[in-house]
């Protein structure tokens, strides 16, 4: 599968669309006034301890309080140091680590200094989320300070592979080192040599954050996740990735020379998009992006999706459209659900879609047809690089996905809830807010004596008020002993009026 990576950059953000075989499949984003704060690593001061919750919330110098739940805390073994209130550091120490067995009101007081990790960025109301499991990622290797543990991506199945990995990791990790390291997927491909480079640049890292804990008072970042860019050469560049296509002088030879430095064997991929036409434009990613944040997807054969974003989950309803089968209705709907699955998967990746996933295909009575279905859905997630977890068909027919949520989805990131419907999708009928208007007047008549009420409101509320409402409007102003003046205000909303007790 041929593999282009587009990276978009201007002063004020930097956007990078994956595209396969033509077709845009994932989109990242970062603006200069909110980039993403997972990974980075900072010194924070426990604010509160929630015994009932079992968690804490903790300042690392953000609007809101980070969330830590006891699940996330690790507490050193004998042989490291876990410090509280008198100026220590709980989570910095490079000793052995163990989950935390004790309840997080005696492993942690309001005041403690304590080394985290946010592992969620802050989503609507709720804060970032942290952990004292400190880890910090390289190209080939991720280094875990805390834990003497070496691990093997879950993505490499075959066990004589992952003992081969696990002996060449070993072999690359000098003997006074006392934390561990998982080996990424893309460790297979590494020569010791490049594993041997990861080892010795991640032991700088962490060095550098140890000694800044030391010198700065709590807030403070001690480590930031490397930028958007830098993190596509070190993350997202594949087998099947041809060319990394920059559209900016500058960040391309800053790029360049972060490869050179870190990555060498990757930088003969990386080019400069110098065309007359926006990178975006030329590739389609700017239309792709417009679908993106629609509700309504569709499919080629003449079906779609109808995506439905909540606060608790996200709905996929299937539906089979215009299209028509070739043999029989069966076949009709097994065509466009398995249609639906390849597109579903990639609607996840492109539009960020986390936590809990409700898939509502078409009703299958074959059995074989729904096992394919379903099959064909974990294949297509299966090249999501964020954790997806699939369950069978429900009793409903229903299909539940769980997807690690780490950030905003596009959505969130582009959008914001419309302020005339306050994020309903849908606004009061002119009728309903006439009636409102008429319960109005007639609550304020019992409390209060103008001598004139003037109703101001949208165009079409008036309109109303003069046609088809005009008789119970006279009647009120019967029941009530005085005038009503009507006044449009083109500003206001359907929804939007006031009443004016003159």
């Amino acid at each position: 599968m041929l593999e282009t990576i587009l990276i978009n950059v201007l002063p004020h953000e930097v956007r990078v669309g994956i595209v396969q075989n033509g077709t845009l499949q994932e989109l990242h984003i970062e603006r200069s006034g909110g980039r993403g704060l997972v990974g980075d690593i900072c010194l924070g001061r426990v604010t509160r301890v929630l015994p009932g919750m079992q968690s804490a919330f903790v300042d690392i110098g953000l609007e809101r309080s980070a969330f830590l739940h006891v699940a996330d805390v690790w507490q050193a073994s004998a042989g490291g140091s876990v410090e509280s209130s008198n100026g220590g550091s709980v989570g910095a120490t490079t000793g052995a680590s163990i989950p935390s067995p004790l309840p997080i009101e005696r492993v942690l007081h309001e005041g403690d200094r304590l080394m985290v990790q946010i592992i969620k960025d802050p989503i609507g109301t709720k804060g970032a989320r942290l952990s004292t499991n400190l880890s910090i990622a390289g190209r080939f290797l991720v280094y875990l300070p805390q834990d003497p543990h070496i691990g093997i991506s879950q993505r490499i199945d075959d066990e004589g592979q992952r003992e081969a990995l696990r002996a060449r990791v070993r072999e690359a990790i000098p003997p006074d080192e006392r934390g561990g390291f998982i080996a990424r997927t893309i460790a297979e491909e590494a020569t010791n040599a490049e594993l041997s480079a990861d080892v010795q640049y991640l032991r700088k890292r962490w060095k550098q954050i140890t000694e800044g804990s030391t010198k700065h008072p709590p807030p403070v970042v001690l480590c930031q996740e490397l930028s958007l860019s830098q993190r596509v050469v070190r993350d997202l560049i594949g087998e099947d990735t041809q060319t990394i296509l920059v559209d900016s002088a500058e960040a391309y030879d800053a790029l360049l020379a972060f490869a050179l430095d870190y990555m060498p064997s990757l930088a003969t991929r990386l080019a400069r998009h110098q065309g007359d036409r926006p990178i975006f434009d030329l590739h389609g990613v700017e239309d792709e992006i417009g679908r993106a944040l629609e509700r309504k997807v569709g499919l080629k054969s003449g079906g779609y999706l109808i995506i439905d974003p909540t606060e608790a989950l996200t709905t996929i309803d299937v539906n089979t459209g215009g299209f028509v089968g070739g043999r029989s209705f069966d076949d009709t709907i097994f065509k466009t659900n398995l249609e639906a699955a390849q597109a579903i998967a990639r609607q996840m990746r492109l539009r960020n879609l986390g936590g809990i996933i409700i898939i509502d295909f078409i009703d299958m009575q074959n059995t074989e047809h729904r096992e394919a279905v379903l099959a064909e859905l974990g294949r297509a997630l299966a090249k999501d690089r964020t954790r997806t977890t699939v369950s069978g068909f429900t009793t409903l027919g229903l299909v539940e996905v769980t997807r690690k949520r780490t950030r905003e989805s596009l959505a969130q990131q582009l959008c914001e809830p419309c302020k005339i419907c306050n994020g309903r999708g849908s606004l009061k009928t002119a009728r309903t807010v006439c009636y409102e208007i008429l319960r109005e007047i007639d609550r304020e008549a019992r409390q209060f004596n103008p001598k004139q009420f003037r109703i101001v409101a949208s165009q079409t509320v008036v309109d109303l008020f003069l046609d088809d409402e005009a008789g119970f409007l006279a009647t009120l102003t019967e029941r009530i002993g005085r005038p009503v003046a009507l006044t449009v205000e083109t500003i206001y909303s359907q929804e939007q009026y006031d009443i004016v007790l003159m």
